[in-house]
């Protein structure tokens, strides 16, 4: 099926000879905004380091820039001083609530410090010292964009997340080829993680990210093409067979503690949702029971809740159960479209993000997991699919389509608010990509 997207790009201007900048906190709503206001210093440095330095600074601004409905990036003659020792009295009367400073200095290796004041407090509350190499730049700028956004916020930022995906780059006429990827939250430093020459589906990843979850439909000379489930260690990027039963070996989620997943089989003949242990690989428990084909579970955090599609309404809806399963307080949840796909929890596990078929394309809603207050995240934006939250439940991450004439299309990712405000577009050049999965 032929889905609709609206190319865009992610808007991050920055002046590249600018030092100095502020962030702006505007907070929750009924909630004073914390206004943040921080310097850089790059001393000595001067041509490859200097450019480093300020590519570490180019990468805070991305970064909070990010977060675009809670701060609110300033740049050069409006961004007031700030000092390893400013003043406080001054900072205050501009309504600065946090004040910080980025200084680099060079021995033999270059360091930066970043330092935060509480400016009410007339203290520091924050003091992060990193090394910076050119090929782990990224790290310890996100790091360190991090613990500036906790001591603002006290809440975790998505800088340090990653997002897996499919991609069919490579693929030649018919000779389809989708392998597994990953890359960091903004869509830089992707890589491939696979290299099948096959059909690769429905990653997931678990909870201490270490392995990645992926069906493969691998090519052969024989007709029969079995939809089989592996598992990838990250670290030493090895693929394991987990399940090879005949028929449907997908839509596999980790469950709590990564021992277990959740997993669709349909080697009796119906598709259902089983629960199958990693070190054995064997069935421990069947989750849902039904005539129905029933598909696509994802698990809250504490594995109390399972959502999943299932065609029990003659049409794909969306269903909540709790575990463990064998239907038990089973309850549909979606009225909306003609059939709908890919239920993903949010992380604290009170809202479900899918996608419904509706005015002829597929778009996002969320939905509480009790089934109330329905909301439509995109519409007049192609056809959206396989929504993903972030780690900190404040963004979701999505796949969508744009015909871009009568004999081509493209498909990328995007990132929105939970609110459905446009973030934009992360992922490009690498063919059609789709089924983005966030890192919890």
């Amino acid at each position: 099926m032929k889905l609709l997207i609206v190319v865009s790009t992610i808007l991050f201007s920055l002046n590249a000879q600018a030092q100095n900048l502020t962030v702006v906190a505007v907070g929750e709503a009924g909630v004073e905004a914390s206004r943040v206001a921080f310097d850089a210093e790059y001393g000595s440095l001067s041509g490859s380091d200097l450019e480093m330095a300020k590519g570490f600074v180019d990468i805070l601004r991305k970064d909070f820039a990010f977060y675009k409905g809670t701060f609110e990036v300033l740049e050069g003659a409006k961004t007031p001083r700030v000092g390893t020792s400013p003043d406080f009295s001054e900072l205050s009367k501009k309504g600065i609530t946090f004040a910080g400073h980025v200084s680099f200095r060079k021995d033999a290796l270059i360091y930066v410090s970043v330092q935060l004041h509480d400016v009410l407090a007339k203290k520091v509350v924050l003091i992060k010292e990193s090394v910076l190499a050119s090929d782990k730049l990224r790290d310890a700028a996100h790091e360190s964009a991090d613990a500036l956004f906790t001591s603002v916020t006290g809440k975790p930022s998505v800088f340090q997340s990653q997002i897996t995906f499919i991609c069919d780059k490579g693929t030649r006429g018919d000779n389809i080829i989708k392998e597994l990827y990953i890359m960091d939250f903004d869509g830089k430093n992707a890589r491939r993680l696979t290299n099948h020459g096959g059909v690769v589906m429905s990653p997931a990843i678990s909870q201490n990210r270490k392995k990645i979850l992926y069906s493969l439909i691998q090519k052969t000379r024989s007709r029969s093409r079995n939809n089989n489930l592996y598992v990838l260690d990250v670290d030493s990027g090895q693929s394991e067979l987990v399940s090879s039963r005949d028929g449907i070996n997908s839509g596999a989620v980790f469950m709590p503690g990564d021992q277990s997943i959740a997993l669709t089989l349909s080697h009796t003949g119906n598709a259902e949702i089983y629960e199958v242990s990693l070190a054995t690989k064997q069935i421990v428990g069947t989750l849902t029971n039904h005539s129905a084909p029933d598909v696509d579970p994802s698990i809250n955090v504490d594995g109390s809740k399972m959502t999943f599609l299932s065609g029990r309404a003659n049409k794909a809806e969306i269903y909540t159960m709790d575990l463990p399963g064998r239907e038990k307080n089973t309850k549909r949840i979606s009225y909306v479209g003609k059939f709908n796909a890919t239920p993903r929890f949010s992380p604290d596990g009170k809202e479900i993000a899918f996608s419904s078929w509706l005015d002829n394309r597929f778009d996002i809603f969320r939905i509480g997991s009790d089934g109330h207050n329905l909301v439509r995240l995109t519409k007049d934006f192609g056809s959206n699919e396989d929504p993903t939250y972030s780690n900190d439940g404040q963004f979701i991450a999505f796949a969508s389509q744009r015909v871009l004439s009568r004999t081509k299309a493209v498909q990328n990712i995007y990132i929105m608010t939970r609110d459905g405000e446009m973030i934009g577009q992360i992922t490009d050049g690498l063919g059609n990509c789709q089924s983005p999965r966030w890192t919890k």
